[in-house]
């Protein structure tokens, strides 16, 4: 005679059914572990407003950060003042350690090793160029009815006179930053960098020039960082006319883009060429 099918635990509602019974089946039955109720809630409900992406910037998410200890700062602080004659090289972090009181093994509180010693330079050169424009920059510079792109020439310039010093050392930083691993976190301190000049310049855009004006800024401040390292000329007056006519220029491109094909042409070939600045094979 067949035994009479029967129902798991949870489904079954007879109750003539014995202890013996119920002990098998808890052997038989594979566990299920229970579904999660917030999964299924989240698979079916959509986002909420609070989780949208809105086109405007300031709702885009943050971008990678690179943030130090206090020991950490206090050695790449004390080596910057040894870039000029050694370089972004290990020897620099060395002395930095030593001249702060750190034994030479406490250069491995830094992972990145040399490119740390690149970042913590290029994030402390946009604190002084935010410095510079709150200690009034363009009140003797320039006059404060000046345009965005009069302004944003300024500002390069400013940027890349902090330069000035290291010009001999910085295609070996140029070189550092091209390395695969380091690519990321190198062009979003770009990316910072061309956002802070615009932001400090008055510009207010909040359309798709938002992208192409930041992407035009870094492929012009990095392509104007390579004609420093060779210009040899008083001043670095031959870098002051490469940027006017690169701000020019995309100026001019600017506004004579219309509809987002255009646009994102002009974005893609951008980008290409601030790749091929930094010795990028594109």
């Amino acid at each position: 005679m067949s035994c009479p099918r029967l129902l798991p635990l949870r489904s079954c509602r007879n109750p003539i059914l014995t202890s013996c019974a119920q002990r098998s089946l808890r052997v038989s039955i594979p566990h299920q572990p229970p579904t999660n109720p917030l999964l299924r809630r989240s698979h079916h409900q959509p986002p909420s407003n609070s989780r949208r992406r809105f086109y405007h910037s300031q709702h885009h998410p943050d971008l990678p950060v690179h943030e130090y200890t206090n020991s950490q700062t206090t050695i790449l602080t004390a080596a910057l003042k040894h870039v000029p004659h050694h370089g972004f090289t290990r020897d620099a972090l060395t002395l930095g350690a030593r001249d702060t009181g750190f034994l030479d093994v406490s250069v491995q509180l830094l992972p990145r090793g040399e490119f740390d010693l690149v970042l913590f330079w290029l994030a402390s050169r946009r604190g002084l160029l935010r410095a510079a424009v709150e200690n009034g920059l363009f009140t003797t510079k320039t006059v404060e009815s000046a345009s965005v792109e009069e302004k944003t020439k300024t500002l390069i310039m400013e940027r890349l006179e902090m330069n000035a010093d290291i010009k001999h050392q910085w295609q070996d930083a140029l070189a550092l930053m091209s390395l695969p691993s380091n690519i990321p976190l190198s062009l979003s301190e770009l990316h910072a960098l061309a956002s802070d000049i615009l932001s400090l310049a008055g510009d207010t855009s909040v359309d798709a020039s938002w992208y192409t004006k930041r992407l035009s800024v870094s492929a012009i401040y990095a392509s104007a960082e390579v004609v420093m390292t060779r210009d040899s000329s008083p001043d670095l007056s031959a870098t002051q006319g490469f940027v006017d006519r690169r701000v020019d220029d995309s100026k001019a491109i600017g506004d004579k883009l219309s509809g987002a094909k255009q646009c994102l042409g002009f974005m893609g070939s951008t980008a290409v060429g601030l790749g091929r600045s930094w010795g990028l094979k594109i």
